[in-house]
């Protein structure tokens, strides 16, 4: 029987580098993930201090951040909060457009609850 000559020790030696950065990344970017979460948790908390009339000037009521801070440890609440908060500002516009379509359209008052460059 004869072998022949393959360099099989570089090539498993690639594989085997290739497969440990793989796995390496995967581990950094959970962890970046994981806390990320935990800094925009904590950066939340800010508006579990708030009363409820601040809490509405930004779109959000009591249960929008009791719902937020019910999700697992690793999921980001501030992404719940933001929905939340533009699907109000959303509800907001379409009723200011029904309110001010019944009314005579030569004067329109400009609407005063823009949604910010930056949402929560």
């Amino acid at each position: 029987m004869s072998t022949a000559p393959y360099p099989v020790l570089p090539i498993a030696a690639g594989t085997l580098a290739r497969v440990f950065a793989a796995v390496l990344a995967s581990v950094v970017l959970s962890s970046k993930a994981f806390a990320r979460a935990l800094r925009h948790r904590r950066e939340a908390q800010v508006l579990a201090r708030l009363d409820r009339h601040m809490l509405a000037d930004i779109g959000l009521t009591r249960s929008d951040v009791q719902d937020a801070f019910s999700a697992p440890l690793w999921q980001d609440p501030t992404a719940l909060l933001r929905e939340r908060a533009i699907e109000r500002r959303m509800g907001r516009s379409l009723q200011r457009t029904t309110r001010w379509s019944a009314i005579d359209s030569a004067f329109r008052q400009p609407a005063t609850d823009r949604p910010s460059r930056q949402a929560i």
